[in-house]
């Protein structure tokens, strides 16, 4: 490991418990900045109503740390609309947020297009998956952004059991994205989930980013932060464990394959011949063939958008 990231890892990895609430309450309201949470969701009516709720109580109702939750539904086709609203989140369905603009699938295309329906000076996001949802994945990686000036991105890092067994979750971080950061980007070998769903940013660093379009957008935030913004600037808090719902392997090879696109565009910039990944499934005439596009687009930074622009000058 690079003495630079030994060195990151003593001065900016820190625990939940290194900030207490109400330090970071008066971090907040000295700096006057406000926070918005914004959840991705796709059919989640299980655990977003639970997720939203928690936050409410926790860090709306009893302390003013969140100022809004804005759950941004990518087109779920269950009550996942209607649960997140009654528990009290402000809930934007993707396709009506920049309607000149057709929305295509994918995370990192919910994610960007949640800047143009939030205000927040800090913007967490939180997977809408989450099971035995605790308040503090949100103040774990909101605090080090309210109290430390120099602070630009936080990633929340925990233990992820798989089956019963701790630390087997995140295959695709074990098996794909963290070969690529040690080889390519060994700066950023100390993020021990560089791939989790739950972090937070300024609003003046995310608009400045490109958002790859699908399962992508981690990495490739992370990579493009590091080259904006140096590893100083990066953190990541240890919020304790994530239980959330897994993926079979078929998919976490797709998943794979747009994570290694990211990265690919970020190496070279350069042009993949084939962007398609080739899977098999057995059938009734034996193994058969299933072809899947690899995402291969790219948001542009917020700030180049005349209708967000246009907003901040309102």
């Amino acid at each position: 490991m690079l003495e630079e990231v030994e060195r990151w890892l003593a001065t900016r990895s820190w625990s939940v418990t290194d900030r207490p609430l109400h330090k970071v309450m008066a971090a907040k309201r000295s700096a006057g900045q406000t926070v918005s949470v914004v959840l991705p969701a796709l059919n989640e009516e299980e655990t977003v109503g639970d997720i939203v709720a928690i936050i409410r109580h926790d860090l709306m109702q009893q302390v003013p740390l969140v100022d809004e939750i804005v759950v941004v539904d990518s087109g779920s086709t269950d009550r996942t609309a209607a649960v997140a609203a009654a528990a009290g989140a402000r809930v934007v369905h993707r396709d009506a947020i920049l309607p000149r603009l057709p929305a295509v699938p994918g995370k990192g295309e919910v994610l960007w297009r949640s800047l143009l329906v939030t205000t927040g000076d800090v913007v967490c996001f939180i997977d809408a998956d989450l099971r035995d949802f605790s308040s503090d994945f949100v103040t774990g990686i909101v605090g080090p952004l309210l109290t430390d000036p120099d602070v630009d991105l936080v990633k929340a890092m925990y233990d992820r059991p798989l089956g019963g067994a701790a630390g087997q979750g995140g295959r695709v971080t074990e098996l794909m994205a963290r070969p690529l950061l040690n080889m390519h980007w060994p700066q950023l070998a100390g993020f021990v989930q560089p791939l989790g769903g739950e972090y937070a940013a300024r609003r003046s660093l995310l608009e400045q980013l490109p958002f790859p379009v699908g399962y992508g957008v981690e990495l490739g935030m992370l990579v493009d932060a590091l080259h904006l913004v140096g590893l100083d600037a990066l953190a990541q808090v240890d919020v304790g464990v994530r239980k959330h719902r897994h993926q079979d392997g078929q998919a976490l090879g797709r998943m794979s394959a747009a994570i290694y696109r990211t990265a690919q565009l970020r190496l070279a910039r350069g042009h993949l011949i084939r962007p398609s990944l080739t899977q098999f499934e057995r059938g009734e005439d034996g193994f058969e063939p299933r072809t899947y596009s690899v995402d291969t687009e790219e948001r542009p930074p917020m700030v180049e958008i005349t209708e967000y622009a246009e907003r901040r000058v309102a």
